[in-house]
């Protein structure tokens, strides 16, 4: 089996390298075991206006967010090809790097991704979800009472709501996102249109059946333009790995290894 050693992944909206959780260390756990004489990493890179980049500004276009995060991995020396694993926002800034740097990506896991145009407005953000949205914006710098309304959007898995919601405060208050920054990031994914071509490289879709900020039936027409293996789990929210890693991990694994 050949597959690449260094997997990137890419958060969504606002959201930062330290919010996989142990996401990582599940997948590159799962990659040595199928593949063990390849010794895969798996980095968590931050968009710019996120995390360790918080300080600066995000692009307005997708297309800027990739070729900064592709800047991330040239100053490391870490050298393509890559595979990605990115959902959300993150998803769209994989699909460019793959259509624009095709000799750089080896292949992606797309996660609750939604991209035009294969799917209308409404279906890339439920209309359910815009009354929570302006709630969030207008609660943008109380950090409890916003991520409290993240969670309530994006996760399912209830048991660790307190723990999440502890650790996100502090993360939000350590590398806090500007208003201006969620909003140029928001711009970038309403303004990002899929190339007519699908990548060259395999594509994994994964999507959440009760995802109550982006139907997953944007994954479905996506994986079907795209002739690409999609697996649905059944009761997790839009932020996937965290309310089910291990089943994404072993969907990933299990991928790779019928390569």
């Amino acid at each position: 089996m050949s597959l690449p050693a260094t997997w990137v992944l890419l958060r969504g909206l606002t959201r930062e390298a330290r919010h996989w959780g142990d996401f990582n260390n599940l997948l590159e756990q799962q990659l040595n075991q199928i593949d063990p004489d390849a010794r895969h990493t798996v980095l968590a890179l931050d968009l710019p206006g996120n995390g360790t980049l918080s300080l600066g500004n995000s692009p307005t276009s997708v297309h800027g967010m990739m070729l900064a995060a592709r800047q991330q991995l040239l100053v490391l020396g870490i050298k393509p090809p890559y595979a990605l694993v990115a959902m959300s926002l993150g998803g769209m800034v994989a699909t460019d790097w793959a259509q624009q740097f095709p000799a750089e990506i080896a292949r992606m896991t797309l996660v609750n991704t939604s991209l035009r145009p294969y799917s209308s407005l409404s279906q890339r953000l439920r209309p359910g979800s815009w009354w929570p949205l302006l709630r969030l914006a207008a609660r943008w710098r109380n950090p409890p009472a916003a991520e409290a309304i993240v969670h309530r959007l994006t996760c399912n898995r209830e048991a660790s709501r307190s723990d999440d919601l502890k650790r996100w405060v502090t993360l939000r208050q350590s590398t806090p996102v500007s208003a201006g920054n969620a909003l140029r990031q928001l711009l970038a994914a309403a303004r990002f249109k899929s190339a007519a071509q699908p990548p060259l490289c395999p594509v994994l879709v994964l999507s959440s059946k009760a995802d109550a900020l982006v139907d997953d039936r944007c994954s479905a027409a996506l994986a079907a333009a795209w002739l690409a293996p999609h697996y649905r789990h059944p009761w997790a929210g839009h932020d996937l790995p965290h309310d089910d890693a291990p089943w994404v991990a072993q969907r990933i694994a299990g991928w790779l290894s019928k390569k």
